[in-house]
């Protein structure tokens, strides 16, 4: 995570969308008067929406997590994909 402010964003603004984008970087703009802003890569948006979302609905939640149990405990099944 990298803080920097408003001004040093704006004269490197193009640096900072491509750190964001290529090495998943999240930036906290600081402002002088408060109310900073994050900026992050659209991929790692939509991981975090996705997150809130599985995690938000119970029976989506406690299937995964059984899930990661059974393949924790060896149970896990490989199946092959079909080519069509």
């Amino acid at each position: 995570m990298i803080a920097v402010s408003y001004s040093a964003i704006r004269r490197k603004f193009k640096d900072y969308c491509d750190k964001a984008a290529n090495d998943f970087e999240t930036i906290i703009i600081t402002r002088e008067r408060g109310d900073n802003v994050v900026m992050l890569s659209e991929a790692e948006y939509n991981n975090l929406l996705e997150n809130l979302y599985v995690r938000s609905n119970p029976k989506y939640y406690n299937e995964l997590l059984k899930s990661i149990d059974q393949l924790k405990n060896g149970r896990g099944q490989k199946k092959e994909l079909l080519n069509e």
